[in-house]
C-alpha cells in the first residue's frame, strides 16, 4: 500500500525528468550556440565600450559622462546578445516579455526618481555642450565660485570663503551662469562718497590718475568715473575698471584701488564724510549748551 502511494508521487516526476533529459540532449548544440554568442557579445561589449571610452574620452574631459556612455554601451550589447542567445533556445516569448517588462520598469523608475533623472540628463547636456569648466569662475544660483568637479548629478564650487557648495545639475543648466573665465577680464566697481566742499574735477582727476598707473588692469578698456547723486552729506561717486584675471581676482584688485584712491584724497586734503547718525541730530545735553 505504501509503495503504490509513493510509486505515484514518484512516477510523474521520473517521466518529466526523462522527458527533460531528451529535450536537453536534444537542444544541447543550440545551447552551445547560444552560449557560444554570449562569449561573443561579451568580448564585442568589452571591446566597444573601451572603443566608446577613448572616443569620448578625446572629445568630452567629464570621466562620469564617458564612464556612463561606455557602461551603457557595454550593456546594451550584452543585452542585445542575451536576446539572440534566447532566441537560439526557442524562448522567443521570454524575449517578449522581457521586453514589456524592461519598458514598464523603466517607466515606473523614470516617475519615481524624477529629480535624480532630470539631473542626470542635465549633466550629460552640460558635459556635451561644455557652458562652463573645471577651474572657470562663475555666478549661477547665487553663488559665485570656482568650479572644482562637473558630474551628472551635480556641480560642485569653491565659495572663495572656505566652503564647498554642491548644486544639482539641473539647477545649472536651466538657471543663467556667468562665467567670468571665458573671456579673461572682469569689470570692478568700487564706489566713494566726498564732501559738498570738494571740487569734482580735482577727485575725478585724483582717483584717474592712480587707478590708470594699475598693471593688472585691461589697457583696451577704459576706466570709467562717475558721480552718482547728491547724498545728505556727500556726493557719491564709483570707478569701474576691467581686470585681467591671470594677473588678480576682483576682491584684492577693489582693495587696491580703495587704499590708492584713499591715499590719494588723503594727501590732497579730500573729505570722507560719514554719514548722520541719530546722535548728531539730537540737540545737545543743556549742561554742555551752557558751557
Amino acid at each position: 500500500m505504501i509503495f503504490a502511494q509513493i510509486s505515484k508521487i514518484v512516477d510523474p516526476i521520473a517521466i518529466k525528468l526523462d522527458r527533460w533529459t531528451v529535450e536537453i540532449y536534444r537542444l544541447l548544440p543550440n545551447i552551445f550556440i547560444a552560449i557560444l554568442i554570449l562569449v561573443v557579445f561579451r568580448f564585442m561589449a568589452s571591446i566597444g565600450g573601451k572603443f566608446v571610452e577613448r572616443i569620448l574620452g578625446r572629445a568630452s574631459q567629464n570621466i562620469a559622462l564617458v564612464g556612463l556612455i561606455s557602461t551603457i554601451t557595454r550593456i546594451a550589447i550584452i543585452t542585445t546578445g542575451l536576446f539572440f542567445a534566447l532566441g537560439v533556445l526557442g524562448l522567443d516569448k521570454t524575449v517578449t516579455s522581457l521586453l514589456a517588462g524592461a519598458g514598464v520598469l523603466a517607466l515606473a523608475l523614470g516617475f519615481a526618481f524624477q529629480d535624480l533623472t532630470t539631473n542626470f540628463i542635465s549633466g550629460a547636456f552640460i558635459a556635451i555642450q561644455r557652458p562652463i569648466q573645471v577651474g572657470d569662475i562663475i555666478e549661477t544660483n547665487g553663488y559665485t565660485g570656482k568650479v572644482l568637479s562637473i558630474g551628472l548629478r551635480s556641480v560642485k564650487l569653491d565659495n572663495f570663503e572656505g566652503q564647498q557648495v554642491e548644486l544639482p545639475s539641473k539647477d545649472i543648466f536651466q538657471k543663467p551662469i556667468v562665467n567670468f573665465t571665458h573671456s579673461g577680464e572682469r569689470r570692478v566697481r568700487m564706489e566713494g562718497s566726498i564732501g559738498y566742499k570738494d571740487d569734482l574735477a580735482i577727485v575725478e582727476s585724483l582717483a584717474l590718475s592712480v587707478v590708470k598707473g594699475l598693471d593688472f588692469l585691461d589697457p583696451l578698456k577704459p576706466v570709467e568715473f562717475n558721480f552718482l547723486r547728491f547724498s545728505e552729506k556727500s556726493i557719491d561717486f564709483e570707478i569701474l575698471f576691467w581686470i585681467r584675471q591671470d594677473k588678480i581676482g576682483p576682491g584684492p584688485a577693489k582693495s587696491t584701488v580703495m587704499k590708492l584712491v584713499k591715499k590719494v584724497f588723503d594727501d590732497h586734503n579730500i573729505s570722507f564724510p560719514t554719514p548722520a547718525r541719530p546722535a548728531d541730530l539730537l540737540p545737545p545735553a543743556p549742561g554742555k549748551a551752557e558751557a
